[in-house]
């Protein structure tokens, strides 16, 4: 299987610049959503979510759930977590960068799937 780099084709100097600013812009995200989460935990999660984003999250969550209410920026970000292996135990503590990214991957690729099904 290849690595990263092959994947992406960093063989020029350009693309491997354009990738690390791409990297930069979804790690600076990542960090403001968890210190967001920390500082804010019981705000609404739509400072950072559209509604369509949360409620998928809540279907994925709490599929019985038919509230309208969006839920907290920490229960949104604790299910982004999920997703990324994150299994919210009580004794825990918060989830860390690495499983939020693989979360977030995985919730944008649930949230692209959502839209092309609802579309046809």
């Amino acid at each position: 299987m290849a690595d990263a780099r092959e994947k992406l084709q960093l063989q020029t100097r350009e693309r491997l610049l354009k990738a690390l600013a791409t990297y930069n812009i979804v790690a600076w995200r990542l960090m403001w959503l968890t210190y967001q989460a920390r500082l804010n935990p019981d705000a609404s999660c739509q400072v950072v979510f559209s509604p369509q984003e949360w409620k998928l999250l809540r279907r994925k969550f709490q599929p019985k759930n038919r509230s309208k209410k969006p839920p907290t920026l920490r229960q949104a970000l604790i299910w982004i977590a999920r997703l990324g292996g994150f299994l919210a135990r009580t004794g825990d503590g918060e989830p860390g960068l690495k499983t939020l990214w693989r979360g977030l991957s995985t919730f944008y690729h649930l949230f692209e799937g959502s839209q092309l099904a609802s579309t046809s």
